[in-house]
């Protein structure tokens, strides 16, 4: 039960700080354009901070002797995701399929699984390290491949489809991560300055709290726009996406075996919500973002019951060491 009260501690405290920026924004505390300028601050140097100083300080060989194999771990990850996904989204309707799908496959995959390791094992816990090594691919991922899941809504005008923003794909999560991996593999930690370290500490101390409150602030901006309700497609999409998937990776996890530190990160990266961009993408690719928007607030809402219990599950079979 420790472990139970201990996922729902770590995720009332982000569901607490998203209704803290709904608020901020319903209450027209600040405008809701001001969204759009926050999230770079966030993802582009807050998070690359975070992740440069939990690597320079945690990552050694001797703890993470098979460190590249991470990447690969996230290709497999990966396609299993996708064939599952598809799978799954066939019992979707037809006509939101797309949007269905798009929800179920690109994850949340940094902050809940930050936010949930940081409170299980501590802020400086090393598989945090194993998470940004994971994710480090994820963005350009995201970037590249989502156009793909409306390619028939999008081919009617070519012209709103834009081409690839190489900005995006090579990612600062992805450049620091490089950086600082490069930093330690070469022993070369003891030559940056602890200013910067410093430094760059209080800048990722803000990326938890702030892309929560962007979140929250987030969700009340897109409901505003949320159509009709759709009870019964929402009920699939949290029943898949928020049980059904971390079941099926259990499984999985449990016939290939790998080490706890990369069940524990697989385990979270199926069990998360949606990522935050996925109505803005479906949006701009001509799709139902309403309906994106309804699955991405009720996965986030079931979170408070799902993670706690899958996780339970979890820990049964994977005790941590």
């Amino acid at each position: 039960m420790t472990v139970f009260f201990s996922i729902v501690q770590s995720v009332g405290v982000l569901i607490g700080l998203g209704l803290l920026g709904f608020c901020i924004i319903a209450r027209r505390m600040m405008p809701g354009n001001a969204l759009a300028f926050l999230s770079p601050l966030v993802l582009e140097i807050a998070l690359p901070s975070l992740i440069f100083v939990s690597i320079v300080q945690n990552f050694t060989l001797e703890k993470f002797p098979n460190w590249w194999t991470v990447p690969l771990w996230w290709i497999l990850f990966t396609i299993i995701l996708l064939i599952i996904t598809l799978l799954f989204a066939l019992i979707s309707k037809p006509e939101t399929r797309s949007e269905f799908a798009i929800s179920l496959f690109y994850q949340n995959g940094i902050f809940f699984p930050l936010a949930i390791i940081s409170g299980l094992f501590g802020k400086d816990s090393i598989y945090l390290v194993t998470l940004f090594l994971f994710i480090s691919f994820h963005p350009a991922l995201f970037f590249t491949t989502y156009r793909f899941f409306f390619k028939d809504k999008s081919s009617s005008d070519p012209g709103s489809v834009k081409p690839i923003d190489w900005k995006k794909i090579i990612h600062p999560v992805l450049i620091m991560t490089l950086i600082a991996l490069t930093i330690r593999l070469y022993g070369a930690q003891a030559m940056v300055p602890s200013f910067i370290v410093s430094g760059l500490s209080m800048l990722g101390a803000m990326a938890l709290p702030l892309i929560m409150i962007i979140l929250g602030g987030s969700i009340f901006v897109d409901f505003q726009k949320k159509g009709t309700f759709e009870t019964v497609e929402v009920i699939k999409f949290v029943v898949v996406k928020n049980f059904l998937f971390p079941i099926v990776f259990l499984i999985l996890l449990l016939i290939f075996r790998p080490s706890y530190s990369m069940a524990l990160i697989i385990f979270l990266q199926s069990a998360v919500p949606p990522i935050t961009a996925i109505p803005i993408i479906t949006e701009r690719m001509g799709g139902n973002a309403a309906i994106t928007n309804q699955f991405l607030v009720a996965s986030y809402i079931a979170l408070i019951i799902s993670i706690p219990v899958v996780f339970s599950l979890f820990s049964k079979y994977f005790p941590a060491p």
